[in-house]
């Protein structure tokens, strides 16, 4: 039977010893992370097909829990991903913040939605004391 921990040879004493950490795991685990927020990312947003503008401004970093106003091209109006009356406006919007009116809005309307209707919603907001509203269009300036 060979032992186990063989006597150093003339050949192998002259060589010294190799330390290093095995990165292999740490890179699988890295390489499944980014698959699970690859597949994650697309479902924390907002599935509402609107065609927004381009906007060529710098963009702004996410909120955690950003609240969405969308109007679309049909003069529908969301909040987030439920239908809402303009008439209901400010108390869901009461009922989804906490009374928080110190809180940011993004509103995003389609680009075929009248400048009439983006100001009636702008208007509403206000009344209903929201006054800090982030517009939301599409990156890239294209």
């Amino acid at each position: 039977m060979a032992p186990l921990f063989p006597a150093p040879d003339d050949d192998t004493a002259d060589m010294p010893e190799l330390c290093e950490i095995n990165v292999t795991p740490f890179i699988d685990v890295m390489l499944v992370l980014l698959i699970i927020f690859m597949v994650v990312s697309p479902l924390a947003t907002v599935d509402l097909k609107i065609d927004l503008p381009a906007a060529t401004a710098q963009p702004e970093p996410r909120p955690e829990k950003p609240l969405f106003v969308s109007l679309k091209a049909d003069h529908s109006l969301y909040l987030g991903e439920s239908p809402v009356a303009r008439e209901q406006l400010g108390s869901l919007l009461d009922a989804q913040t906490g009374g928080d009116r110190q809180r940011t809005l993004f509103f995003q309307a389609d680009k075929q939605a009248g400048y009439e209707d983006v100001l009636g919603v702008m208007d509403a907001l206000r009344q209903a004391g929201y006054l800090k509203v982030g517009l939301v269009g599409r990156e890239g300036g294209g």
